[in-house]
């Protein structure tokens, strides 16, 4: 089998400016990881682990995530003979993992790949500026991550469910269908929900007085709480 490396012109990653673009793109760089992951785990070789997985690693390359450093990775999985060799250890979290039949941590290597993409990727990228409406699907990718419930093939199709919902809109019809609750109040710098006379609803006419659609949600909370 023949191992193909290509030189691409790519721009390296730097977080603090990827905090600053618009989450849609955020979302793509992490989706474009996730691909990544995938293909990894699934590779003719055997699942790969990138041993110095650090965002200084990867590039942009008109538009898409790539690796660029090769010369650190594996595709040996950790060799065992009980379950208590095999320990996936970062410097805030330990995983303990099954010895497999034939003598190997399996998954030891996806698992590696999928924590660190979580801590250096998700955790920044994922959750700010997201859409309200996605942010409970966001929680629970960023949860299962974290805690390695979720192997590459989940995460790509919990991924893959966020994007659809992204993109087909379906993601506002919760928002939409409370419209109907809600008008927009131009001009009032006082104004005191009828029912509650409470002093939150100068909040929700100050959000409305943006987008209607981003500020129904906000008022819905602020009246539970």
């Amino acid at each position: 089998m023949k191992v193909v490396s290509m030189l691409e012109l790519g721009t390296p990653l730097e977080m603090i400016q990827l905090l600053q673009i618009p989450w849609e793109e955020r979302f793509k760089i992490c989706l474009n990881l996730v691909e990544l992951l995938y293909y990894l785990a699934n590779s003719p070789l055997g699942s790969i682990a990138l041993l110095d997985f650090q965002p200084r690693q990867f590039v942009m390359v008109n538009g898409l995530l790539k690796v660029t450093d090769l010369d650190d990775v594996s595709t040996e999985e950790l060799s065992c003979k009980r379950d208590q060799d095999c320990i996936l250890k970062f410097p805030t979290k330990t995983f303990f993992l099954k010895c497999a039949s034939h003598r190997n941590c399996k998954g030891i290597n996806e698992k590696r790949n999928l924590f660190n993409a979580y801590r250096y990727f998700f955790t920044y990228l994922l959750p700010h500026t997201a859409p309200i409406a996605l942010q409970p699907i966001l929680k629970d990718i960023l949860n299962a991550t974290g805690d390695l419930r979720y192997g590459t093939n989940e995460t790509l199709r919990a991924f893959q469910k966020v994007l659809h919902l992204y993109k087909s809109g379906l993601y506002l019809q919760k928002k939409l269908s409370h419209l109907k609750e809600y008008f927009v109040v131009k001009g009032f710098h006082n104004v005191l929900d009828d029912n509650t006379n409470t002093s939150k609803a100068p909040v929700c006419v100050k959000y409305a007085l943006t987008m209607l659609t981003d500020s129904a949600p906000v008022c819905d909370i602020l009246y539970t709480i």
